[in-house]
């Protein structure tokens, strides 16, 4: 029998992906089930991008490509960042990744060692720890609770940076909470961080475009210039573009660190495939009008399950500026009797209710770094928002 390494066993596998793979479990077998748990958007690929991969295919551009991605692209990218973020890389200050996941895996797996730390605010996504432990780094999980905002303070940075911090993990806006970061928040972290200079930032900015209430995006590289020198900012296609599948994360930072996350993509994946960074080229050089209108539509979604939930006696739920989750605290739940008598101890246990006598998918806060939570992802129809919002306000009532 194979020995396994002993890293392996630092982590697990993705909560959400092992929760959507119960609810296709549950659909083969004939239940009715609202899936309510992955971070992707309902919304078609545009198609002047779909065209571009068939126009790609007809060039046959199918090749190998250059490991930190095709010159097409990286131009695409360093226009994108000018255009809307007010940040000039040169092209080799650029690299695109198999998703801006393995952008993030490359960064700390080239700069993280046994002893270094990591900040990581909590709610955080899921990922960011066991990518930390794999590199063998120490995650510091700092809670940025509800009265907080969900977001980092710098009297909280403070307290957290050691001289062997390596990394601030910074995600605006939010996955699990929608929290965006202002102006003013990331200069008074910025502050913080002069003070500190072994302390670089890694900007996570894949929820970007999607903002609500007119709510500005900013950027820790744009905010603070004189720390663009020890910043990456990440982004993708995934998101904004629903171009999931498509695997395309890119990033641009400080010119001796994008070597280096190139040299460790040089030995794991090689780069993106080229249909999908032909792709990318298209969505972010072609039009971007449509990239408010889905946001509105997301902002809608929000504002509708935002009150079915708030009709719900037991939970309560922020309202997030961006991305497409609500993250509501569910601790009015916990001490509860179901029908059959099982008492609800733990977040965990509503979530396995609300889908077992509920038919409704979601995953549970913990996942996140902070509990009594629930994450629900609105990147679904109104039609099944409506519904499953009727399904746990029915299925809440008949808890005792």
């Amino acid at each position: 029998m194979i020995e396994f390494s002993e890293r392996l066993s630092r982590i697990k596998l993705s909560p959400s992906n092992v929760a959507a793979q119960k609810v296709r479990d549950l659909r083969a077998a004939g239940r009715d089930v609202i899936g309510l748990m992955i971070g992707e958007p309902d919304f078609e690929t545009p198609p002047h991008v779909k065209r571009a991969v068939v126009a790609a295919m007809d060039r046959n551009e199918t090749r190998y490509t250059p490991i930190n991605g095709i010159p097409q692209l990286r131009e695409a990218v360093r226009n994108k960042f000018i255009r809307e973020n007010g940040l000039d890389f040169s092209a080799e200050q650029v690299m695109a990744g198999t998703g801006s996941k393995q952008i993030l895996f490359n960064a700390l797996q080239a700069t993280v060692g046994p002893g270094d730390e990591v900040i990581i605010p909590a709610p955080y996504w899921i990922s960011y720890l066991d990518m930390t432990l794999v590199a063998d780094g120490t995650p510091v999980v700092v809670t940025c609770g509800i009265d907080r905002g969900f977001k980092l303070t710098p009297e909280q940075l403070e307290a957290a940076i050691t001289p062997r911090t390596k990394w601030l993990l910074l995600n605006s806006p939010g996955n699990p909470s929608g929290a965006i970061y202002s102006r003013e928040e990331l200069l008074a972290l910025a502050e913080v961080l002069r003070r500190h200079p072994q302390v670089w930032v890694l900007s996570d900015d894949i929820y970007e475009h999607l903002r609500f209430d007119g709510v500005e995006f900013c950027t820790m590289a744009q905010v603070a210039p004189d720390l663009a020198d020890r910043t990456l900012t990440v982004n993708g296609v995934s998101k904004a573009y629903a171009m999931t599948g498509f695997r395309l994360g890119y990033a641009a930072g400080p010119l001796e660190l994008i070597r280096a996350m190139v040299k460790m993509q040089s030995q794991s994946t090689a780069g993106v495939n080229s249909l999908s960074q032909w792709a990318a080229v298209e969505a972010l050089n072609g039009p971007q009008e449509f990239l408010a209108e889905r946001a509105a539509a997301f902002q809608e979604r929000r504002d509708h399950m935002l009150e079915l939930l708030r009709e719900v006696p037991g939970l309560t739920c922020d309202k997030p500026q961006g991305a497409f989750y609500l993250f509501p605290r569910c601790a009015g739940l916990l001490g509860r009797k179901t029908p059959d008598g099982k008492v609800l101890e733990k977040e965990v246990d509503v979530v396995v209710y609300l889908l077992e006598h509920a038919g409704v998918a979601v995953v549970q806060g913990e996942a996140y770094g902070l509990s009594p939570y629930m994450r629900i992802s609105i990147a679904s129809s109104l039609d099944n928002l409506t519904e499953a919002g009727r399904r746990i306000a029915r299925a809440v009532a008949e808890l005792r």
